[in-house]
């Protein structure tokens, strides 16, 4: 599959302390999903385990799949350098 990380994108992430399954969610809206992508990965760290998803068009895509486009040799932006420690 193609990405296309300059289509916009929208990011769902569940709001902490939902329950049930219309946990309410936080959403935003990217220009691009190398933005969505970005934001999610570097900000919340926790994507997983929350259950965030992002949209591209009518494709849905869930937390694995946006560590996956962000971990590609396809993604066009400089990842952000972890700290060990």
């Amino acid at each position: 599959m193609i990405f296309n990380y300059a289509a916009a994108a929208e990011l769902y992430i569940p709001k902490k302390g939902g329950r049930g399954a219309r946990q309410p969610l936080s959403y935003r809206r990217f220009a691009t999903a190398t933005e969505a992508i970005c934001f999610a990965v570097e900000d919340f760290p926790s994507i997983h385990a929350l259950g965030t998803w992002m949209r591209v068009g009518d494709e849905r895509f869930n937390s694995d799949d946006i560590r996956r486009l962000y971990e590609s040799d396809n993604y066009p932006r400089r990842r952000r350098v972890r700290k060990s420690g």
